[in-house]
Formats: structure tokens, C-alpha cells, sequence
């Protein structure tokens, strides 16, 4: 009987292809409008996703109407309707944009379902995964969805993985004529699939790994600058004295430091992090034993320059100097070295050496504000008020708001003054 009752709500083929085709333009125009909202609100949450849509075909989406008349149909519910008739596709880089993309959803339309394909098998399986969600079409958009089954969108959010692995599959297994049953050849697809599946996981490790090492960079980087202005200034002292405590420094160390999976990456961010809470015997010893690594010559220059801003920190100016040389030595187009060279060899009253290095450095980066900056400072040091006039206003071009060039041009301007006096 019930069957009976389903046969006879097959829809006239014809009919329904000459309403579908004529709503057709409608729904290329809201799905084109959807996608660009959609782009939009991922943009605003900081992703770069492959957008993908499409309007289904009218042959594929009688297809799945007969399906779903025969699978679903009940006399209660009534066949299930076709929620895919408008449908895109979120591709993220990396797996942790996936949760990012589908909270940026959840924020900006109405989520009427969720699926987590591929999360119900165990570890041993592997398998199509994505998320599909069902978004309700903004009321804005209604007016171009007549005749929709359901007033939904499809939105799949896959890795560029997920999606390469879908494509194939699809091809390999859900079009095919003949899956495959030998079990040697189902095998070699789940081996397939499993290392897409691990080179996502380890894809994402990386990513939070470069993003530690980055904020400790920054923070590195910054926490240096304001040291120099602190030595500068006269609020720190030196450490006079205390030389003879780094001298083995070099000597590779077997301390306890747990450095993960990530090698030399690891013992960086180690020595990074130390830096960064300031215990600066902790971090020397961590360069030092990456640098009795024998990395090579980059690595080792960038390590080089972070032992010797560690020796800054320290007071320990002849160590910090040694340091700034050996990563020159390796790479002598590092204009930083240059300049935080320059920095110790001024605090240590070599202020025509500094006046050499912050010319070497911008010689290579005409645009460093700070090289710039204090170079001028050591030319009114020296009593060159012209040199330390020019290079304090090409600084204030550069940084127009900075308080300490603007103090030191104030100073020049009245030595110049009273000099013409």
C-alpha cells in the first residue's frame, strides 16, 4: 500500500523541468548573491577560503527526488524534499579554519542542520569527511528561490585534502559502474585516504607551531627594542664583570628541555619563549646548543643575532658584539645585525664604529627608522650638528609621531641655534 501511495506522487517529469528550468535564472542569481555575502563574513573572520557553487542540474536533481521518494516515503512524513538545489563549498587550508568557518556561520545566518560526514567511523576507518550545514536563505534572497523543496542552502566545509580526496573518490568509487572488492585495492584507497588525512593533522600542527614561533619572534623583537631604549636612557647598567660566565656558552648542552617533534624548530621556540620571560641563561644555553648543531649558515646567522640580543639583555655588550659579528659573518646582508651591532658599539662609546654600522645598515635598508635615528644621535654626539639636522628630519619623515626623534631634533635645533648665535 504504501508503496502504491509513493508511485503515485512521481512527479510529471515534463512539467517539473519546464518550472525548474524557467526558475532557474532566479536561482543563479541568489546562489551568486549568497556566495558573495558568504565571502564576505569570511573574510571579516580573517579566512581565505576557496568559495565553490553551484546550481543543481535538473537530471541530478530529479535523480535524487525519485531517490528520496523511494528511500524516505512514509505515510506520515512524506518523501524527504531536496535540500541541495543551491549548494556551496567552503575550502580551508587547514583543518582549525574549518571550526573558525562554521562559527563565522553560525554568527551571520540560521543554521538549520549540521552533518559531520566520516565522524561516525572509528580509527581504523577512513573515509569521505566534510561538514555539511543547511543555511537558511536570507528573507532578502527569497524573492529570487521560487518553487525551492526547502528554503535552505547547502554549505559543505572541507580542507583542500577533504575536497581533493571527494573529487577522486567520486570519480574512483560513486560514478564508477564497478566499486571495488578486492580487498588489496579497497586497501590501497583507505591507504590513500589515510595519509591525505594525516598530512592534514600534521599541516595543522605546523601552523600552530609557525604561529608560536612567530608571536615569539614579535614579542622577541619588540622587548628588544625597548631594552635598547632602557640601556640608552641610562636604566640599565652594565653588567661589568660578568663576561667570563658566557664563555662556554658555545659548548653544546644535554639539559632536560622537552623540544617536541619539530627539531631544531623545537630548541628555537624553546630558546624563544626562555628569552621572552627573561631567563636569558636558559635561552644562551638553547642558542648555544643549536649552534654546536652546525645548522647551516641561515640558521645559524638567525640564531647568532637572538644569542646576542640574549647578551644584551645581560649587559654582557662584549659577548653581544662577538654575537652581532658572527652573524654577519654568515650573512652580511642582515641589516638588523648592523644595527643592534651598532646599538652596543655606541653604548660602549665607539660612536664612529656605530656611525659605520648604521651607515652599513642603511646602505641596505634606506628606510630603517632606528638606524636612521641613531645615527643622528651619534653625530651630535660627535658635535655634527649638519649630519645629525639631516638624518633626524629623514627620520621624522619616516615616523613622523616618534617622541624620542622628535626630542632630538628639538635638541639640534637649539645647539644649531646657539652655535649661529
Amino acid at each position: 500500500m504504501e508503496l502504491e501511495q509513493s508511485v503515485l506522487l512521481i512527479p510529471d517529469k515534463a512539467k517539473l523541468k519546464a518550472l525548474y528550468l524557467e526558475s532557474r535564472p532566479s536561482y543563479d542569481n541568489a546562489l551568486e548573491k549568497f556566495l558573495s555575502i558568504t565571502a564576505a563574513c569570511m573574510t571579516k573572520s580573517g579566512l581565505k577560503p576557496t568559495l565553490k557553487g553551484r546550481v543543481k542540474e535538473f537530471d541530478s536533481y530529479y535523480s535524487k527526488k525519485l531517490r528520496l521518494l523511494k528511500k524516505s516515503w512514509s505515510e506520515k512524513t512524506g518523501p524527504l524534499p531536496v535540500n541541495d538545489i543551491l549548494a556551496i563549498r567552503i575550502i580551508c587550508p587547514f583543518l582549525g579554519d574549518l571550526a573558525v568557518a562554521e562559527n563565522t556561520l553560525s554568527r551571520n545566518f540560521l543554521i538549520e542542520e549540521t552533518e559531520r560526514k566520516g565522524a561516525e567511523r572509528s580509527f581504523r576507518e577512513f573515509g569521505y569527511e566534510s561538514i555539511h550545514i543547511l543555511v537558511r536563505i536570507p528573507e532578502a534572497l527569497l524573492i529570487l528561490c521560487p518553487h525551492l523543496e526547502r528554503n535552505v542552502v547547502e554549505i559543505q566545509l572541507r580542507t583542500i585534502l577533504q575536497e581533493a580526496w571527494a573529487e577522486v573518490e567520486h570519480e574512483l568509487v560513486y560514478k564508477a559502474e564497478f566499486t571495488p572488492l578486492d580487498e588489496p585495492m579497497r586497501r590501497k584507497l583507505a591507504a590513500v585516504n589515510a595519509n591525505l588525512t594525516l598530512s592534514d593533522i600534521m599541516f595543522q600542527e605546523i601552523l600552530e607551531f609557525q604561529k608560536r614561533l612567530n608571536a615569539e619572534l614579535g614579542q622577541r623583537t619588540q622587548a628588544f627594542y625597548r631594552q635598547i631604549e632602557e640601556v640608552s636612557e641610562g636604566k640599565l647598567t652594565s653588567n661589568e664583570g660578568g663576561s667570563d660566565e658566557s664563555a662556554n656558552t658555545s659548548k653544546p648542552e644535554t639539559g632536560d628541555e622537552n623540544f617536541g617533534s619539530f627539531g631544531l624548530d623545537g630548541m628555537m621556540l624553546a630558546a624563544l619563549e626562555a628569552h621572552n620571560k627573561a631567563d636569558f641563561d636558559k635561552a644562551v644555553r638553547i642558542y648555544g646548543s643549536i649552534i654546536a648543531a652546525n645548522p647551516g649558515k641561515e640558521i645559524a646567522s638567525v640564531v647568532y643575532k637572538h644569542r646576542g640580543m640574549a647578551f644584551f639583555a645581560q649587559a654582557k655588550y662584549a659577548e653581544a658584539q662577538a654575537d652581532f659579528g658572527s652573524c654577519l659573518d654568515l650573512d652580511p646582508g642582515s641589516y638588523k645585525a648592523l644595527y643592534y651591532r651598532g646599538v652596543v658599539k655606541s653604548i660602549l662609546n665607539d660612536v664612529a664604529g656605530a656611525v659605520e654600522d648604521f651607515t652599513a645598515a642603511l646602505e641596505l635598508h634606506p628606510y630603517h627608522f632606528y638606524s636612521r635615528y641613531r645615527r643622528a644621535t651619534c653625530f651630535f654626539k660627535m658635535g655634527d650638528l649638519a649630519n645629525a639636522h639631516a638624518d633626524c628630519e629623514i627620520a621624522l619623515r619616516i615616523e613622523p609621531e616618534n617622541i624620542l626623534a622628535r626630542h632630538l631634533y628639538a635638541k639640534i635645533k637649539t645647539a644649531l641655534a646657539v652655535s649661529d648665535f
